[in-house]
């Protein structure tokens, strides 16, 4: 299972100092967590895509990924959304497939429509076409990293015509792609149909409800023939913020949480514990809140923290990392570990799925739903 860091890259002055970094502070920052992230024994490192204030996330973040592929040497490097509605597939496949090769396979996306209405206009689309976008780009981008001389016609962008994308994925292996949603069954859906991965990044939503997101999916998963539902890709978020005195961490959080751009003015912060996986607290709190997880996701893959947001002093993110590292995630990997069926598999990396291609065990998108469907077709034709 893997434990890591995603950044929003949200742009936030703070509440306690009035002190509002620069945007090259901010950026700088982000290299520092990454590398800080590595250091202290943690296994992904995530950065969102804006393109619009508050944030600096990178509009484009394979730059960001392949600056810090070449300053990390182990650390998994994701993407925590990958624009697909608003972002060329054609791009994507090349940006990507080069930074797989730069990072030695160290490369994974998580597929996202973004939450900025603004965004779509922006770029020519139209945000009541976000599921059609999301569902016409990825089958695209599915395709351009398995084949070559692509003949291509949509709604959304210009026909191909044996086109070919450059350069190919490493090893011919395309890169891992978790689905991201937070309230859309269509992208569960999408998931389960192409046997990726699904990620519910939950920090705004309870439990009944990420529970039933991830229960469609892993349904799902099992019906086009991927393999079992308890052995699906599941990735989750959450927020955590800890200090040895679970008193002293609400009293140092309170002023963050209250001003945060996301969900700042809003409930007040032990309504929103209650409510999400946002946990302000000790680390044993963070350890028995995390494990709780199971009960309702099942064996999951991926769990990634929001640390670095509204505001935070980079000081004080390092600390949290520190404490994750040395106190939090050695505990959750052991536990986590316990009763864990065999035959659910690991996070996917570049080698394991290498060796799933050797083994003949590629996903095929719809798998045996789609296999079978077109049998009964036949037999009516």
């Amino acid at each position: 299972m893997e434990f890591g860091v995603f950044t929003i890259g949200d742009l936030t002055t703070d509440p306690t100092t009035g002190k509002t970094p620069s945007e090259h502070e901010r950026i700088k920052a982000t290299v520092k967590i990454a590398k800080h992230a590595e250091a202290a024994g943690l296994d992904v490192f995530a950065t969102g895509q804006h393109h619009n204030p508050p944030f600096i996330a990178p509009a484009n973040p394979p730059i960001l990924l392949a600056h810090l592929a070449a300053q990390t040497e182990k650390i998994q490097l994701s993407t925590a959304t990958t624009l697909i509605t608003t972002t060329d597939p054609v791009r994507i496949a090349e940006d990507y497939a080069y930074l797989q090769h730069l990072a030695d396979g160290r490369i994974d996306l998580m597929m996202g429509r973004g939450n900025t209405g603004p965004v779509y206009p922006w770029f020519g689309k139209d945000i009541r076409d976000g599921i059609p976008l999301a569902v016409e780009n990825y089958q695209l981008l599915h395709r351009l990293w398995r084949e070559t001389d692509v003949n291509w016609q949509g709604r959304f962008r210009t026909p191909l015509q044996y086109f070919t994308a450059t350069p190919r994925p490493l090893d011919d292996i395309a890169p891992f792609v978790w689905h991201g949603s937070i309230r859309s069954p269509e992208i569960a859906e999408q998931a389960a149909y192409y046997g990726d991965g699904f990620f519910h990044n939950n920090i705004f939503w309870n439990t009944a409800h990420t529970a039933k997101m991830v229960n469609l999916y892993r349904q799902r998963y099992e019906y086009y023939g991927h393999g079992k539902a308890h052995q699906a890709f599941v990735g989750l978020g959450g927020q955590v913020f800890m200090r040895k005195n679970s008193q002293d961490a609400v009293n140092e959080f309170r002023p963050y949480f209250n001003n945060a751009p996301v969900y700042g003015h809003g409930p007040a912060l032990e309504e929103f514990m209650e409510q999400t996986p946002l946990t302000v607290g000790s680390p044993q709190q963070v350890i028995e809140r995390t494990l709780s997880f199971r009960e309702w996701a099942g064996d999951y893959q991926r769990q990634l923290f929001l640390i670095d947001h509204a505001g935070l002093p980079l000081k004080t993110v390092l600390e949290q990392i520190d404490i994750l590292g040395e106190e939090v995630v050695p505990v959750l990997r052991a536990e986590f570990a316990k009763n864990r069926p065999a035959d659910v598999p690991d996070a996917p990396t570049h080698e394991w799925l290498k060796a799933r291609k050797a083994a003949g065990n590629e996903p095929v998108p719809g798998g045996k739903a789609d296999s079978q469907a077109a049998k009964d077709q036949a037999a009516q034709g």
